[in-house]
């Protein structure tokens, strides 16, 4: 009973403070209560983490994580940290009302609850509208809706962006 309690609040804290980027979130996300399915659920009393496997399937309000597993870091308590894991992780939000969503998605992504910060790592890529971008580290600041794309200390690690036309309306149409 104890351990399906710690589990249930641990995915709870998981996604209380989940994802984001480009315009500000929709502002009830964080409020909004976290549900985690997965095949499996284990908590570790000793090093404080809960770990999801099998299909992972995360839900705080717009925000959908979808990954392989899943585990969660606790400090007193809290969800400190949160690591998806998984062919590619994947993440969809939407940023504002009537906005077009935000998706994105990378072979690791780590999540800090306390700083609204998502990091995606390893062939990242996230899209919103007519954007593209492409790069090992990408950095999303889902309370600001802030995408950060490249790492500073290497040249070697460029970013790609792509930014499309919008459509032109086909004059049929009108």
């Amino acid at each position: 009973m104890k351990l399906n309690k710690i589990i249930i609040t641990g995915g709870w804290l998981l996604l209380v403070s989940c994802y984001g980027s480009g315009i500000l979130a929709l502002e009830s996300d964080s409020d909004q209560p976290i549900t985690i399915d997965s095949n499996t659920a284990t908590y570790d009393d000793v090093s404080a983490t809960s770990t999801y496997t099998g299909n992972v399937v995360s839900v705080q309000g717009s925000i959908v994580v979808h990954s392989d597993k899943l585990v969660v870091y606790f400090v007193d308590g809290d969800a400190e940290k949160m690591v998806f894991t998984g062919n590619r992780a994947k993440f969809k939000q939407t940023p504002s009302e009537g906005a077009k969503d935000i998706t994105g998605e990378a072979l690791t992504g780590e999540f800090y609850p306390k700083k609204n910060l998502l990091v995606l790592i390893e062939e990242a890529t996230v899209w919103q509208g007519n954007a593209t971008y492409a790069s090992k580290l990408i950095e999303y600041d889902s309370k600001r809706s802030v995408v950060k794309a490249g790492d500073k200390s290497s040249d070697a690690k460029r970013v790609h962006v792509l930014l499309k036309p919008k459509q032109k309306e086909d004059a049929n149409k009108k």
